[in-house]
């Protein structure tokens, strides 16, 4: 499968970094691994849901699928499963560090799995019951646990010690908590909406993430990226369910417990989990200001999906071979509930090189220096 080239590749990067490294910014260094591109880490891991999802989806029983055509109508190489147009978010910050697009879990081998891998489940939620709706997804215990083994793989090749030096360097981005709402507190027929208001649930999401992040680390995770919920009220799904057509207040609102405990809950684990560095993408404020001020960055239509059925183009997501809109870069949405490769880019861009409004307390170029 292509992990001992991985595991590999990461401990030889380590040794040869030493002999070969270009000093430059504090921490940073350039080796030169190909002509095209200089890499910033050894690999990057990534866990999380349809926002990052590229493929995990394509061979399982479940109903929360994007290989088909209109999806990836702009990427090279058509539908893979990424529920955009085009590039997602992890897509463009895998490029910024100088990786290669990373390879779907569920079918990566060989020399694709040297810069790491994508384990990101559509549906997936960090409660296991959430998504069940449609059927098939892997939620983000099974996710940990597909990187189990992985990691068991690559310990059985080189050694504990050797593999956890290589892990140290590696960027793990989780992006978790949107089903959570969308597919599982939002829904009449999960009970969970009579058993918790939102701060109770906001307070149970994280005692779960915070043991689930543990887990990562206890696994040799140490450099992590985590992206909050950005505006769930002002998606086409949740608009076109609005008899105004505008933003629900009441879902922006449910949302923001979860995203404040998210900023405590990354400052506890800094200070408590040895050697660890976190990293909070504030999607909610990317988010606003896109919304706000959508004009000066290229965009003209912010309530409506490029590609959907119905009201806002929010009751139906995109159905196979449906002709979505022409203007692609100009959409904010692509479809009932995911944003356009434009915006997607954006923020992956914003996260990358952002101040701390938007990530926080520093960004993912500066954590890939240290």
């Amino acid at each position: 499968m292509g992990v001992l080239r991985f595991s590999c590749f990461c401990v030889l990067f380590m040794v040869w970094r030493s002999a070969v490294m270009v000093q430059g910014q504090e921490g940073a260094f350039a080796p030169e691994v190909s002509e095209r591109r200089r890499e910033l880490v050894p690999a990057m891991f990534i866990f999380g849901d349809s926002l990052i999802d590229n493929g995990n989806n394509n061979n399982l029983p479940s109903f929360a699928k994007a290989n088909y055509y209109p999806y990836g109508i702009d990427f090279n190489g058509g539908p893979t499963g990424r529920f955009s147009n085009g590039y997602t978010m992890v897509d463009e910050i895998a490029e910024l560090l100088g990786l290669p697009l990373l390879p779907a879990y569920s079918d990566a081998s060989g020399d694709q799995m040297l810069h790491g891998v994508n384990y990101a489940s559509a549906a997936a939620g960090i409660l296991d019951m959430t998504g069940r709706n449609f059927v098939g997804r892997i939620p983000f215990n099974q996710q940990i646990r597909n990187f189990e083994n992985t990691l068991d793989q690559m310990t059985d090749n080189l050694g504990a010690v050797d593999v956890a030096q290589a892990l140290a360097r590696c960027i793990f981005f989780v992006g978790m908590g949107s089903n959570d709402y969308l597919n599982n507190y939002l829904m009449p027929n999960y009970p969970t909406r009579n058993e918790y208001n939102g701060q109770q649930y906001a307070d149970l999401l994280i005692q779960q993430y915070n043991g689930q992040l543990t887990r990562l680390f206890n696994l040799g995770a140490r450099k992590f990226v985590i992206a909050g919920i950005g505006l769930m009220g002002c998606i086409p799904s949740i608009l076109a369910q609005s008899t105004t057509g505008r933003c629900s207040e009441e879902v922006n609102q449910l949302v923001l417990p979860f995203n404040a405990n998210m900023k405590t809950m990354i400052n506890s684990l800094s200070n408590n989990l040895p050697g660890s560095k976190f990293v909070f993408i504030d999607i909610h404020n990317m988010f606003q200001d896109i919304l706000t001020n959508y004009r000066s960055y290229g965009f003209s239509v912010i309530n409506r999906g490029c590609c959907g059925i119905g009201r806002n183009s929010g009751q139906i997501t995109c159905l196979p071979f449906q002709t979505p809109c022409a203007n692609r870069d100009q959409y904010v949405f692509w479809d009932a509930f995911h944003p356009t490769e434009a915006v997607n880019v954006l923020m992956g861009r914003k996260a990358f090189s952002g101040n701390q409004d938007v990530v926080y307390p520093i960004n993912i170029e500066q954590l890939a220096n240290l």
